[in-house]
């Protein structure tokens, strides 16, 4: 499930935490019922303060996605599969419709923003990992005026 982090990130790291838990549970790679990691565990493989982890699995808490047994864990709440996918759907266009009107605003066409669009979907990486190079090739030819 969650196994990096990037501090590089402009998303806080406990915002990541919570993204990745959330996207994990909205794609069904997390179950109900289903353990996480303990605090102590994820801090340690993730190399944060076992206090981020602590709240993002408080913050995940409250949105009604994971349940505290007390003495056995962290746990994905039964039958949130379907509001959470929901939730962020409507996060992701949200943050979509956003970047698409400031890549207007700069002045991108429509096709370059297709264009971008359809490398940034070929591309492997993690929602927070870093960007390919093929992106950065682009950025940079863009930043330097070539077409």
């Amino acid at each position: 499930m969650l196994t990096a982090i990037n501090i590089y990130s402009s998303v806080p790291v406990y915002v990541q935490i919570e993204n990745e838990i959330r996207f994990a549970i909205a794609s069904g790679r997390l179950k109900a019922g289903e353990r996480l990691p303990s605090v102590r565990e994820l801090s340690e493989l993730l190399r944060v303060n076992p206090n981020t982890v602590a709240k993002s699995y408080r913050d995940l808490e409250v949105m009604g996605y994971l349940y505290t047994r007390r003495g056995m864990g962290v746990f994905v709440k039964k039958a949130v599969q379907a509001s959470c996918r929901k939730a962020c759907y409507r996060d992701i266009i949200e943050r979509f419709h956003e970047t698409v009107q400031e890549a207007k605003a700069a002045g991108m066409s429509k096709a370059e923003v297709k264009e971008l669009a359809e490398r940034c979907l070929a591309s492997e990486s993690s929602p927070y990992g870093e960007m390919p190079n093929s992106l950065m090739d682009s950025a940079k030819e863009k930043s330097d005026g070539a077409p």
